[in-house]
């Protein structure tokens, strides 16, 4: 057996022994969360130690080195703004359409409607508590604060704060100054541009070892999130909830972003979606598109066939904006939200989902469940346009409702957000090829 073989046998080996430990050996129905979270919190933090922290670790030093050889490779000023706007297009444009399916499945199903919520009321209630500070202050200043601190990330005042406090963005955007600022140098910054294409051919290189420890990394996360819900959340009062966010997420993976890489990028979808089966996998266990990220610009280019000017500068971008299972999933769970109270909400209501829950996605960080802070900014936006026909607006304790299932859904939706990173990095490969010879394959 082959070593990429051997390696995706063990990953989905440890992806399956992790479901099945954590179901049927660590989640006990009998006794409280609180029991069950101190009874897999051994699995979690092993997790943590064997295989997140050493792609955490991996992260600001490749966003860093792989951003400036990324524009230094793409060379023209001018070819890096057409390849950097198509980007930020195709991000957006994803987004609003995963945003849209979630609205129109919401509706569809109309999951909330019908349950009574006030089964679920005290849990949800104690949930959201659990969780107050982190929501509150992450939605204080609504839409217009979620913007202005995403300008704030994208314009550190220093670049090494910015690293230490793992500000992606500020990294990606100092990047791509001092990559321009070497192409701009010209001859004398050639040294400099060859250091830092050793530093991430030697960055590469420990990404590659990391990578084997997948398996074990996978198993133990898998099963400590499994045994701390257990699969029979599945089957609760708010399953179709689920089903629908799923269906929707599935939708979203194998026909519409498939379709968009088929139409724009000139590549056999499903044949890229299995190439990029480790790092899917990876965001899927660590629940952290961030943390994938080294994997993922791995394996773009190594299996993917992307070239290394588009991962590099892409993928490291698309990590920090770029949430297309986060916006659909916020879509439908505010809905679903609103339903359950049985709010009728009208087109001006669903449109105001449609934009902030857009909005709110690309300023999500790229850690587990940030999905729920930017949550709350979308219900706060809904609750003001409610304000002008006189309804009251729906409580944010709300959000603990659907706390109890967010692990399992959160790691869906992240895989998904990786998948639309990693679309895109295909599609531009068309625009920054890396050789002569690729760019006319690309161009037919």
């Amino acid at each position: 057996m082959k070593r990429e073989h051997l390696l995706t046998f063990l990953i989905l080996l440890g992806l399956v022994a992790g479901v099945l430990v954590g179901q049927f050996y660590l989640y006990s129905p009998e006794v409280t969360a609180d029991a069950l979270r101190q009874k897999t919190e051994f699995w979690q933090q092993a997790g943590d130690l064997v295989f997140i922290r050493p792609l955490k670790l991996m992260i600001i030093p490749l966003v860093f080195v792989s951003v400036v050889t990324g524009v230094t490779s793409i060379g023209n000023p001018q070819k890096l703004g057409l390849v950097g706007g198509a980007t930020l297009v195709f991000y957006i444009a994803t987004m609003l359409l995963a945003v849209a399916l979630g609205l129109f499945l919401v509706n569809v199903i109309a999951p909330g409607v019908g349950v009574d919520p006030g089964d679920l009321q005290q849990a949800g209630q104690s949930a959201f508590e659990s969780k107050r500070a982190d929501i509150e202050a992450g939605s204080g200043g609504g839409v217009g604060g979620a913007f202005m601190n995403l300008l704030t990330q994208m314009i550190p005042t220093n670049p090494v704060v910015a690293a230490v406090e793992g500000n992606t963005l500020g990294v990606v955007v100092f990047s791509i100054l001092l990559g321009l600022a070497l192409v701009l140098t010209g001859k004398p910054a050639e040294p400099a541009v060859r250091v830092f294409d050793a530093l991430f051919a030697a960055l590469i290189k420990l990404v590659t070892w990391i990578i084997w420890i997948a398996p074990l990394g996978v198993f133990l996360l898998v099963a400590g999130r499994v045994g701390e819900i257990g699969l029979n959340s599945l089957l609760g009062p708010i399953s179709k909830y689920m089903v629908t966010v799923l269906l929707g997420l599935l939708i979203h993976g194998t026909i519409t972003l498939p379709l968009i890489l088929w139409l724009f990028g000139r590549a056999n979808p499903f044949r890229y979606l299995w190439a990029m089966r480790k790092p899917l996998i990876t965001a899927f266990s660590t629940a952290s598109s961030s943390a994938t990220l080294p994997i993922t610009i791995e394996e773009a280019v190594k299996q993917g066939g992307c070239s290394r000017k588009a991962a590099n500068f892409v993928l490291p971008l698309g990590a920090t904006v770029n949430m297309d299972g986060t916006a659909l999933y916020q879509a439908v769970a505010v809905v679903f939200l609103f339903q359950m109270f049985e709010y009728n909400l009208a087109i001006t209501q669903q449109l105001v989902i449609l934009i902030t829950a857009t909005l709110a996605a690309i300023g999500a960080a790229g850690i587990p469940s940030a999905g729920l802070v930017t949550m709350a900014i979308v219900i706060t936006a809904v609750n003001k346009s409610l304000d002008m026909t006189g309804m009251p607006p729906l409580p944010l304790w709300t959000i603990g409702i659907i706390l109890g299932v967010d692990r399992i859904l959160d790691m869906c939706r992240t895989a998904v957000n990786v998948w639309g990173d990693s679309t895109g990095a295909r599609i531009m490969t068309r625009l920054a090829p890396d050789t002569e010879e690729e760019k006319r394959e690309a161009f037919g």
